[in-house]
């Protein structure tokens, strides 16, 4: 779950075409009386317009504690009286009613981000009533091959200082950037088309291929997407287009491929879900059409090079714990949680728990004053 900062939201509040289309999107859907759903509600602007095109009841749900500003920000605008929010994932609330409208934003720079199409998947089927609408109603997603040497990671140091294991891991991470039209090497192709309506699988598998339009030096592929919001109502991230907040994903090829003018670029790529992050695999073979299809590049890459480097996958082994087949036991972190989780069941002070926990695992904590800390850290979390 990302947890954006104050300059994050300002960013995205300001982004008036992106805003623009959704008021826009909401104006055509909201019919005077309306329930409104707002997944990742943020500052709370969808909610907003939702209310101000005649929403009856908003339910604004957003897990950050960002929800404290809209709240104030509802009643800046006089709505607080129809808009209720609700800190908490939409997979994990219920509601007294279903809605006629579900707008949320909860794509990165590409849809497939965190638990986005889960959390949609859910919300159609728990909250949507019949006939109701979603915005957005899909994504296009699109992809093409790029010549951009600023973006390649070539890192050149003093006094011949070696790089190559960074620079290794650095070339299977794909990163947000901007490129113009005039850096494509090839016509746009659309990846896949996302139907919010009707997806079940957050994971996604297409083969991508081209011919090059013309000579220069490939260094990767972008992606990015095409939102349709409601029929004939959408905008664009397309290079060349005004500029958003997602901008283009770039997945780079460890070295520059030097191409000709019909030349074969065939790409295939992959996202799945594991847990709440996405693990992407691209594998790429560029043929030389004048030679008769001679392979001159053939890569495979994936991110799940990173994980064990990332904070919270230390080590390989790690993330393997994630693997569906593991059979997981509590260490001692789990069983300390356990043992605190068991005794908060309205009975019990904080104090009191706090005194147990340092009882039973009293080489675990330095001081009453640090039990006492952790436990008050699962109370705000999990606690009524």
């Amino acid at each position: 779950m990302t947890n954006y900062g104050i300059l994050d939201h300002e960013t995205l509040i300001t982004d008036r075409v992106r805003i623009d289309a959704y008021a826009q999107a909401l104006r055509e859907r909201v019919k005077p009386g309306a329930v409104v759903l707002d997944i990742g509600s943020g500052t709370g602007i969808m909610a907003l317009l939702a209310c101000k095109f005649g929403a009856r009841k908003v339910y604004a749900i957003e897990p950050n504690v960002i929800i404290h500003l809209a709240r104030k920000i509802a009643d800046d605008n006089g709505c607080a009286d129809r808009i209720e929010f609700i800190q908490n994932m939409s997979t994990k609330i219920t509601l007294p009613e279903r809605a006629d409208v579900i707008v949320s934003d909860l794509r990165g720079v590409l849809p497939w981000f965190e638990l986005h199409i889960p959390s949609i998947t859910d919300a159609r089927k728990r909250f949507l009533s019949t006939g109701g609408t979603l915005i957005p109603l899909r994504d296009l997603v699109w992809a093409a091959v790029v010549e951009a040497p600023e973006l390649s990671n070539v890192y050149k140091l003093p006094d011949g200082l070696k790089m190559g294991a960074f620079q290794w891991i650095a070339n299977n991470v794909w990163r947000k950037v901007r490129v113009t039209p005039q850096q494509l090497l090839t016509e746009p192709l659309c990846w896949a088309t996302i139907d919010y309506s009707t997806i079940m699988n957050p994971d996604i598998c297409a083969e991508l291929s081209w011919t090059t339009e013309r000579e220069g030096t490939g260094n990767g592929f972008v992606v990015w997407f095409d939102a349709v919001l409601t029929e004939g109502t959408g905008f664009s991230n397309t290079p060349g287009a005004p500029e958003l907040f997602y901008a283009h994903a770039f997945f780079p090829w460890p070295k520059p491929v030097a191409l000709t003018a019909g030349d074969s670029v065939l790409i295939e790529l992959n996202a799945n879900l594991i847990g709440d992050e996405y693990i992407w695999r691209w594998n790429t073979n560029v043929l030389n059409q004048s030679r008769h299809e001679r392979i001159i590049a053939s890569f495979k890459q994936s991110n799940f090079q990173q994980f064990p480097f990332t904070e919270g996958f230390s080590s390989p082994e790690r993330w393997h714990k994630r693997n569906y087949s593991h059979m997981p036991a509590l260490n001692e972190d789990g069983r300390i949680d356990r043992f605190i989780l068991t005794l908060m069941d309205g009975q019990i002070s904080l104090r009191d728990i706090a005194d147990r926990v340092l009882a039973r695992f009293p080489i675990c904590f330095a001081s009453w004053e640090e039990a006492l800390a952790y436990v008050g850290n699962l109370s705000a979390k999990y606690s009524e």
